[in-house]
């Protein structure tokens, strides 16, 4: 089976697991064409690694989006469900390993340390796609979702104290706030980012951001 062949295969499987509007196939080919617009600037990478892991790294999103006990990581469930379809597309055992690794180190909260370059892409793609532009549309498309509010009455670290499990997950989605949102994940990502372009890319999304949440900040509050 030629690798086209595959990717329309993997393609069509991701597309039965995806429901959610901000995590769904449009996310996957935007976080594809990072990797791909990445690679360009990194040596030595595999696209045959980093094609699949970018196409595959959300297929385990739906199910933790439904898990009430907080114990599944979509990240790794992700990576044994995008083994099983890599087996059945005849994916040796060393390239299914290597897309394995990516998918299960594409999230900040799962302990797993991105160690190859497509790794790396691939989570610098991932980030790149909640913040700037793009970002504050998926944060409103969540924030309507879950009947979020624009702000909240609460400071961030009273927030912090009582809507959040140890490993920093939500408790209860529907309190959360696009500012917070903005406060404790976004702001932080370009610093955490691995390659360059990235890194570059993020700094300039980051600041559109910023830009966005003040002059909303000063509307909200009449000004």
């Amino acid at each position: 089976m030629d690798n086209n062949l595959k990717h329309k295969n993997i393609i069509e499987a991701v597309k039965e697991e995806l429901t959610c509007s901000a995590h769904n196939l449009d996310h996957v080919f935007r976080v594809y064409k990072l990797c791909s617009f990445i690679a360009n600037h990194e040596k030595d990478v595999d696209l045959e690694v980093l094609i699949p892991a970018a196409l595959l790294h959300d297929i385990g999103r739906v199910k933790e989006s439904k898990d009430n006990t907080g114990e599944i990581d979509h990240a790794v469930l992700g990576a044994e469900m995008a083994g099983e379809i890599l087996k059945s597309l005849d994916y040796s055992n060393n390239e299914i390993d290597k897309i394995k690794h990516c998918i299960t180190s594409h999230r900040f909260r799962s302990g797993n340390e991105p160690k190859t370059i497509e790794a790396k892409i691939l989570f610098d793609a991932d980030k790149l796609d909640v913040i700037g532009a793009t970002g504050i549309a998926r944060t409103f498309m969540l924030a309507g979702q879950f009947g979020q509010r624009l702000t909240s009455d609460e400071e961030t670290s009273e927030y912090l104290s009582h809507n959040t499990v140890e490993n920093g997950r939500i408790k209860d989605v529907s309190k959360h706030t696009p500012f917070i949102e903005y406060e404790l994940k976004f702001k932080k990502i370009p610093s955490k980012l691995y390659t360059n372009k990235g890194k570059e890319i993020g700094e300039k999304r980051i600041a559109f951001m910023e830009e966005y949440f003040t002059r909303l900040k000063e509307e909200i509050n009449g000004i």
